[in-house]
């Protein structure tokens, strides 16, 4: 069992959420701390880095309301969770945040190989090679399918 467990996070993926809350409630001890982080980008777009649509306060008011509504639906009632929405680059500031807290294990839910998530699952690998904890990589629960995978190559 683990005492401190820093689960990182798409809030855009509920099945990811909750399958990766009720797997970290097997690997917490039981008054281990439970701390839930997404990382979004705070950049704007195209040649216009400095142009965004909404402001970085908005962007990340939005992911905590979408990780709080995560944590209510499928969080036991007798745990807590801190919540952390950073700005950054996934694979660095997943590595940054598991040191500052000194997590014993850092959780992600990996996107695979397929070619929809290639940025995923350098994040998977830079944190699996860098972290400064254990870290247990969850499957994705949605597998890409081959044949559209190779449909697309053509």
């Amino acid at each position: 069992m683990y005492k401190k467990l820093l689960i990182a996070i798409d809030p855009e993926d509920d099945g990811e959420g909750q399958f990766a809350l009720e797997t970290a409630m097997n690997h917490l001890a039981e008054d281990g701390e439970l701390h839930l982080a997404s990382v979004y980008s705070p950049g704007g777009g195209g040649f216009f880095p400095h142009v965004t649509a909404e402001g970085p306060e908005q962007k990340e008011a939005q992911v905590r309301n979408t990780l709080d509504l995560l944590v209510r639906k499928y969080l036991p009632l007798n745990r807590s969770v801190s919540l952390h929405v950073v700005a950054g680059t996934p694979g660095e500031t997943l590595v940054g945040l598991a040191g500052q807290l000194g997590a014993d294990l850092m959780m992600l839910v990996s996107r695979g190989s397929g070619g929809y998530w290639p940025l995923r699952r350098a994040t998977v690998e830079y944190v699996s090679v860098n972290a400064p904890c254990s870290v247990l990589v969850l499957p994705s629960l949605v597998k890409a399918d081959p044949e559209a995978t190779e449909e697309k190559g053509n």
